[in-house]
């Protein structure tokens, strides 16, 4: 690309450099970068900082601004050297008339098309963890709209106590370069203005994938529920509150749990900024990342933002389309289902044949389930003193108000049944596994573990330091969903040989984490976890 010299506006217009649109024009030049000179000087990380720029772009746009200044440097050396002389303009041909390609407009879709594309089933399970009362809930209500303390005992004493579920759609303004959910776009439209539109510009919105939230309990008492929904969790976004010291007792309970189930996709979230000064927030930063290092969370960015007043929110839904991408898994593979939730969806007082089955939540482990399959859910339920498998079949599939003909792997699910809702009332089938007919593992009454103990308990104040398991400790045990006791029956050279009560139904994973407790100043404290032998 050759520019006329004489005239410096060239070296001020970044336009000229390739793949810099109208939208990041205006972001560099209110960042005071209006020139390729400017530019060319910058390094990546100054760039990052600018929205809707990462760093893999940053370095793009730096090096073609190095580039245009270089072929401008050869250019002018070539015309100081020669004579200028008047010559006959040659007539230009064919192939030297580079013709500037005018940007396609972009095709919209109908309403109903894009609706249509919102149905589909979330893709990924995002966890939500952090000490209690750092801002989880508040977060995902920001995202979706939905507060995820529905039970009245969670509302009372204002924390999370069980799982809590929601979906959110994420959009994207190709015009703005932002991310944002359905529920931000609709919190941010005015009155009678179109829907799917982006608050800014106006550009239709694009569809880009559905997402289900897992908001884990902080309270250290309800630790064992966290840990059970780390299972279900493909990434996770750690809150740490910008208004206490980092580490909070459950910070590092929980992101020792998220470590233990092997989740590296993490984004840590720096809430209630607008509790602290600017040197307050910085101090906390510094905190958080001694806090991390040396973690699976080293490297996870730090994004920080006020739940409660939606400050900095689409910087989160970028980073999740960022950095937790959509896992790869196979349909066609033996049908398993974890359960997390269940429930009895009937009002009080509603007539006996107009009882709707018992409802069951979670999330497909692998397989694919449709409305008619006959399912088989175990352990089941104690009968006479042992465990009888619950047989029935799927009347119904949901992911929130969208009913559906399948459920894959990839979000959480509600699978309706013919089940006597008495059996799935108030949680009661938590921990289960599902699958079609004799295609179930044999129930766990006694494991062999490869123990691997933590140095200090986690989620003490003070540093205490973790002993060896001792012949006929009482344990905690939680393996998937389920939260059972163990008792240490036979202490081996490598291992320990634990009794499960109750058994276990455990999926077909032979990586599957057992998380390990033990009671320590009258609570149950994280001390490790264990690995199935054999």
């Amino acid at each position: 690309m050759i520019f006329n010299l004489a005239d410096k506006s060239e070296l001020e217009d970044i336009t000229k450099i390739s793949g810099i649109g109208k939208a990041t024009q205006e972001r560099l030049k209110a960042a005071g970068i209006d020139t390729v000179d400017k530019l060319a000087n910058l390094k990546p990380e100054d760039l990052t900082k600018i929205k809707g720029i990462g760093s893999s772009t940053a370095s793009a746009y730096i090096q073609e601004a190095k580039n245009l200044l270089e072929t401008l440097g050869k250019s002018k050396e070539a015309t100081q050297e020669q004579p200028e002389k008047p010559s006959e303009p040659k007539p230009k041909k064919e192939k030297e008339i580079k013709k500037k390609k005018k940007k396609k407009p972009r095709k919209e879709i109908s309403n109903a098309e894009l609706e249509e594309k919102m149905k589909k089933q979330a893709e990924m399970n995002l966890g939500l963890v952090g000490h209690v009362d750092h801002g989880k809930t508040t977060l995902v209500k920001a995202l979706t709209g939905d507060w995820t303390d529905r039970h009245s005992e969670e509302q009372e004493r204002g924390i999370s106590i069980k799982l809590g579920y929601s979906n959110a759609t994420i959009l994207y303004c190709p015009e703005c370069e932002d991310y944002l959910t359905l529920h931000m776009a609709e919190e941010a439209r005015k009155k009678g203005q179109p829907r799917y539109r982006c608050p800014e510009c106006g550009t239709q919105l694009e569809f880009k994938r559905n997402i289900s939230f897992v908001d884990a309990p902080g309270h250290e008492i309800l630790m064992a529920t966290m840990l059970s929904g780390a299972s279900l969790m493909d990434g996770a976004c750690l809150l740490i509150a910008a208004n206490e010291k980092c580490p909070q007792p459950q910070t590092r309970e929980h992101l020792a749990a998220l470590n233990i189930a092997n989740i590296e996709n993490i984004i840590i979230i720096q809430n209630k900024i607008d509790a602290v000064s600017e040197e307050e927030g910085k101090q906390n930063y510094q905190e958080i990342k001694e806090f991390t290092k040396g973690t699976v969370a080293e490297n996870a960015p730090i994004i920080p933002i006020s739940a409660i007043f939606g400050v900095n929110i689409k910087y989160v839904v970028k980073a999740i389309e960022d950095i937790i991408p959509t896992p790869e898994l196979d349909e066609s593979e033996e049908f398993q289902f974890l359960v997390a939730r269940s429930f009895d969806v009937n009002k009080p007082g509603t007539e006996i044949d107009k009882l709707i089955g018992g409802v069951i939540g979670g999330s497909v482990l692998k397989g694919k389930v449709e409305i008619g399959d006959n399912i088989e859910i175990k352990p089941g339920i104690k009968s006479e003193g042992k465990y009888k498998t619950l047989m029935t079949n799927v009347v119904s599939i949901s992911q929130g108000n969208v009913f559906k003909k399948s459920g894959t792997p990839g979000g959480l699910i509600g699978l309706g049944t013919n089940l006597d809702p008495a059996l799935t009332k108030g949680d009661a089938l938590i921990g289960n596994l599902v699958g079609r007919e004799d295609t179930l593992p044999e129930l766990i009454e006694e494991t062999e573990l490869e123990v691997h103990l933590f140095d200090r308990v986690i989620g003490t104040e003070e540093m205490i330091e973790v002993h060896e398991l001792k012949h006929g400790e009482k344990l905690l045990i939680v393996v998937g969903t389920e939260k059972i006791s163990g008792v240490v029956s036979k202490i081996l050279k490598n291992s320990y040989i634990i009794k499960l009560n109750p058994p276990v139904c455990i999926p077909d994973d032979e990586d599957i984490i057992f998380a390990i407790s033990r009671i320590i100043n009258r609570r149950y404290r994280l001390i490790g976890y264990g690995i199935r032998v054999g």
